[in-house]
């Protein structure tokens, strides 16, 4: 069973302590066998909520040096992290990364894990109003302040607060597949649109039932993803312009219409892909790409990978799990 642990430092925010929990809990009730064991670790086994956002005292059956025996730690974000970090805190991630153990960070908890030194030379995120200040402490660390997350192989960082739940996400993606993922979105209820590249500030929706919402158009443009979308269909489908459409977009969603649209049908091929027999070529038309060779492109781009390697991969996990 894959170890989540989750580091607790005073003065943590309760929502993105909580979040991993929710997400590979959920992820846990969509397999056959629970695939996550999720342990909550503090220094001293005990710790003091951040007191801003409903403090309370959570105690522990784990410590610090239980981070070498995860398989991923997280580090969501507490309400001293401009503060100099204890020596312990930094030397416990040191030992799990030189293990081989995956850290993620949360929001501000980027500025934990900068601490250590295992972002030198990397690139990372945090919330964009503290992007700078992560920079100018940390300069060896390239630091955009403007995506969701990003994963650096062993080392992930995201933005602030609900970046968490698509971090997490992309965690579940990458350890159980999109179908899982995708099982799981639905299982908190959240859309599982929103990809590492995508901004951070992006304007609440508009309440449902306004016009102007995006909810039955993204439905529309899933259900309709092996047709070939125009711009133009979008915007007709949304009875929007295409100028008013792709604003609507980018305050909603984060990204472009066709962008998403991409993204989408990317992650469709890689549910089929894990969950059929189908042929390639078979899999690019149902996905909307027509062909195998405009497939392969985009999967290669995006994933690093082919659509048959990546169907090899994820059937040669399933059987050494």
């Amino acid at each position: 069973m894959h170890v989540v642990a989750v580091l607790a430092l005073d003065g943590v925010v309760p929502f993105e302590l909580t979040i991993p929990g929710q997400v590979f809990g959920v992820a846990n009730s969509r397999t056959p066998a629970p695939a996550y064991e999720v342990r909550l670790v503090a220094p001293g086994r005990q710790v003091t909520a951040d007191p801003t956002l409903g403090g309370f005292v959570l105690r522990t059956d784990w410590d610090l040096p239980d981070l070498t025996a995860a398989d991923t730690v997280i580090v969501p974000g507490h309400a001293d992290f401009a503060a100099p970090q204890p020596e312990s805190v930094l030397t416990a991630l040191r030992a799990a990364a030189a293990r081989g153990v995956r850290i993620a960070s949360v929001c501000v908890g980027a500025f934990t894990l900068a601490a250590t030194g295992l972002l030198d030379g990397r690139r990372a995120t945090t919330h964009w109003q503290h992007a700078d200040e992560l920079a100018q402490r940390h300069p060896r660390i390239e630091v955009d302040p403007a995506v969701l997350f990003i994963d650096d192989g062993q080392f992930l960082t995201s933005a602030g607060v609900a970046a968490g739940l698509d971090l997490c996400l992309h965690l579940v993606r990458r350890d159980l597949g999109a179908a899982i993922a995708a099982e799981t979105a639905r299982g908190i209820v959240m859309p599982l649109q929103r990809e590492g590249g995508q901004a951070q500030f992006i304007q609440h929706p508009i309440p449902a039932g306004d016009g102007n919402h995006l909810q039955p158009t993204l439905i529309w443009m899933e259900s309709n993803l092996r047709h070939p979308l125009t711009l133009a269909d979008i915007a007709r489908n949304a009875n929007l312009s295409v100028r008013t459409l792709t604003r609507h977009f980018q305050e909603q969603v984060g990204t472009t219409p066709l962008q998403w649209l991409l993204a989408t049908r990317v992650r469709h091929a890689r549910e089929l892909l894990e969950t059929t027999d189908l042929a390639i070529e078979t899999i690019a038309r149902q996905a909307g790409f027509a062909t195998s060779t405009t497939l392969r492109h985009h999967f290669t781009h995006r994933l690093g990978t082919s659509p048959h390697q990546y169907r090899s991969a994820f059937r040669a996990r399933e059987r050494s799990s």
